[in-house]
């Protein structure tokens, strides 16, 4: 039988989602995990296949994978996560089709960006994503692999300003290597006015004009969904959502309080101002 998962993870800990050797990394986890539970011994003869790779850091809440396995029943996510450690999880299972392929029969990838907004020009990064929508040459946009083909269509760019924070929404048909964090990169750079429209609308064109550009930092990302055309029977696994939602919600609190801590030791020490005697 044929078995897909959503899977959810911190990559912060991990040195991102393909298998490497002697680091770790969310597919090492997860092959050990359906190794433990007989679900699955071998990802090849299993044919097992994800729906796309994140980098060091990145994190993810729809990555979709897909194997076969001679135990249906152990593929649970409830029983998959008793063995996973709790920064990786799996939410949602679905019965699919032999052909299921998740990679190759995506349609498209949304991925989600924070960044603190204190200091953009808002208005101006929207006015600036407008350029980038459509189909283009997003080779200025990303770090090139030999014999892939750079041109993707981007249907979705978001970006809206919550409290101190700004939040980037991109939904593409894929996505290049960085492509995400760069465009990123690119539109903080016309946000605080460092670029301008015209030399993002010259970074569509890399026959005429290139320049490099750094990805943003990986811990601010993390994918989204995939969608396919195909309806997919996906079985949410209530008890799972509401144990990593409690397990979330104490490093929500955790991290928000350390946020301040932080806050305060910055503070501290900036320079006092002298007042006059």
């Amino acid at each position: 039988m044929r078995i897909a998962l959503k899977v959810a993870y911190i990559g912060t800990e991990f040195h991102g989602y393909q298998k490497q050797t002697n680091v770790p990394t969310i597919e090492g986890e997860l092959f050990r995990a359906f190794r433990e539970l007989n679900i699955m011994n071998d990802p090849k003869s299993a044919r097992y296949i994800g729906s796309g790779r994140t980098d060091s850091g990145v994190h993810a809440l729809g990555q979709v994978i897909a194997f076969d396995t001679d135990n249906p029943k152990h593929a649970i996510p409830r029983a998959i996560n008793s063995v996973l450690p709790p920064s990786i999880w799996v939410w949602s299972r679905s019965e699919v089709p032999d052909d299921f392929n998740p990679r190759w029969m995506a349609t498209s990838r949304e991925y989600r960006y924070f960044m603190c907004g204190e200091c953009f020009n808002i208005p101006l990064m929207r006015k600036a994503s407008r350029l980038l929508k459509g189909t283009h040459d997003f080779s200025n946009f990303a770090a090139l692999e030999e014999g892939i083909n750079p041109i993707r269509t981007v249907e979705l760019i978001d970006i809206r300003l919550d409290g101190r924070f700004v939040t980037l929404d991109i939904k593409a048909n894929s996505f290049l290597w960085h492509m995400v964090r760069k465009t990123v990169t690119a539109l903080r750079m016309v946000g605080n006015e460092a670029r301008d429209m015209e030399w993002l609308e010259r970074m569509l064109h890399p026959e005429e004009f290139e320049e490099g550009l750094e990805p943003a930092p990986a811990y601010g990302l993390f994918l989204k969904n995939v969608n396919y055309d195909v309806t997919i029977p996906w079985e949410d696994d209530a008890y799972s959502k509401r144990m990593s939602s409690e397990r979330l919600f104490e490093q929500f609190i955790w991290h928000g309080v350390l946020a301040e801590v932080f806050k305060t030791l910055k503070d501290s020490m900036h320079p006092q101002e002298k007042r006059p005697i």
